[in-house]
């Protein structure tokens, strides 16, 4: 049996949405957040010595990190519907989305948080010289960067229902939290199109089904 080590408003979200899809049980193990520091609490690291979230165990074997979760799964479900694309430059474009989410995207979406959290906890006699710095890192870097990064998602997804092989697959589910954390943090105006492809996979019932069973999830607040 499957079991998803699952910490509450985090990616491991999107393991249990891709599980829904599937069709394959499996079982919850939940994990709350430390409540001062957001962070996950020490007994994941009992799972998995990183001590983060998603981690799934299968058995004896524990498998990490989001990208490698939704591939073991969906090879180990077979050759089904989720499977990566036949056509060499379709499975190609459906590499490059699964590792795009968190080797590109995300990264500058958490760079965001961070800076953005720095003022607020800093000491009150430094937190003009933070904003100041928070306010110069999104002009200079973080802001642009995720203005080409939005310019490009929204022309990958024009005329499109999902991102690959018009279907769903790994890399739908893969771009699912930065694309939902994009609309709700992002910053810059998020094309329409964006937002349509966010609520298609919200509608879903296979990810309705998992947030019912997944808890709380308040990536969108």
């Amino acid at each position: 049996m499957i079991v998803v080590h699952h910490l509450e408003h985090s990616r491991s979200q999107r393991i249990l949405w891709l599980l829904e899809e599937l069709g394959m049980p499996y079982e919850i193990k939940r994990y709350a957040r430390d409540p001062k520091t957001m962070l996950a609490p020490p007994e994941l690291r009992a799972v998995h010595p990183l001590g983060k979230s998603p981690v799934i165990t299968d058995g004896a074997r524990v498998v990490a990190e989001s990208g490698a979760i939704v591939e073991y799964l969906i090879e180990k479900h077979g050759d089904g519907p989720m499977s990566p694309p036949s056509d060499p430059d379709a499975r190609l474009d459906h590499r490059y989305w699964m590792h795009y989410a968190e080797g590109s995207l995300m990264p500058l979406l958490v760079m965001k948080l961070l800076f953005g959290a720095v003022p607020a906890k800093a000491p009150f006699f430094i937190r003009p010289i933070a904003k100041a710095i928070d306010r110069q890192v999104n002009a200079l870097y973080i802001g642009p960067s995720l203005e080409r990064h939005v310019g490009a998602l929204a022309t990958a997804l024009q005329g499109k229902t999902w991102l690959v092989d018009d279907r769903l697959t790994g890399a739908d589910i893969m771009m699912s939290f930065p694309l939902e954390a994009l609309c709700a943090r992002g910053g810059p105006a998020i094309p329409q199109v964006i937002k349509d492809h966010v609520q298609r996979f919200q509608a879903r019932p296979a990810y309705r089904a998992a947030l019912e069973r997944g808890g709380p999830y308040a990536i969108l607040g």
